[in-house]
């Protein structure tokens, strides 16, 4: 069972309703009390770092988020910025982030950058730096979608799974441990989004 964390960010429905397609069980977390009916989190995201932040901790479900991650070792997917949370804290605002990883949250530099537009907002390719089962079945260079003005910056280079370059590189699937993250939106990746939602529910 796949649950994905409703706290009034992300792409909700349209990840339950890929999940239905592929005939995998899942449920929208809702409640505390639904979350030892899953066995792995989708953690999603749409927005600001300081407003994902806000959002989590009115909804009292950060305890129960580290409980099941860090006692009964489940695994979690955070998406765009449910995966930018994961890190220390962001140059976007102010709050502090969950500290998961070892990382900060950086503006793109689209400094002397030619028709370099902020938002990254469409298609591109990725690169994989370290094998994974998440990114199991993918052809080189495979396209995602992405929108967003701020990058996930690891400071251990072991947590990238997989880089992409928009004005310069930078990591857009990370892991640490049963901690997994993607930059880009699998509900918006079509087949490829499809490969990396399957990938993580056979984990």
């Amino acid at each position: 069972m796949i649950g994905i964390i409703d706290y009034g960010l992300g792409n909700i429905n349209a990840i339950s309703n890929i999940y239905n397609k592929l005939k995998i069980q899942n449920i929208i977390i809702s409640s505390p009390k639904d979350f030892d009916k899953s066995e792995k989190f989708i953690l999603p995201g749409v927005g600001a770092f300081d407003s994902a932040m806000t959002l989590l901790n009115k909804s009292n479900f950060i305890l129960e988020i580290q409980r099941q991650i860090f006692e009964k070792n489940k695994k979690i997917l955070g998406i765009c910025v449910g995966m930018q949370i994961f890190a220390k804290n962001s140059s976007e605002g102010k709050n502090s982030g969950l500290k998961w990883i070892n990382a900060d949250v950086r503006k793109i530099n689209s400094e002397n950058q030619n028709n370099l537009r902020l938002p990254h907002m469409g298609w591109n390719s990725i690169k994989i730096t370290n094998n994974d089962l998440l990114l199991s079945g993918l052809e080189e260079d495979e396209y995602f979608y992405f929108c967003h003005s701020y990058y996930f910056n690891c400071v251990n280079q072991k947590n990238i799974l997989a880089e992409t370059n928009y004005g310069h590189e930078f990591p857009c699937v990370i892991k640490n441990d049963n901690i997994y993250g993607i930059q880009f939106h699998p509900e918006k990746s079509h087949d490829s989004g499809l490969k990396i939602l399957k990938n993580f529910a056979q984990l």
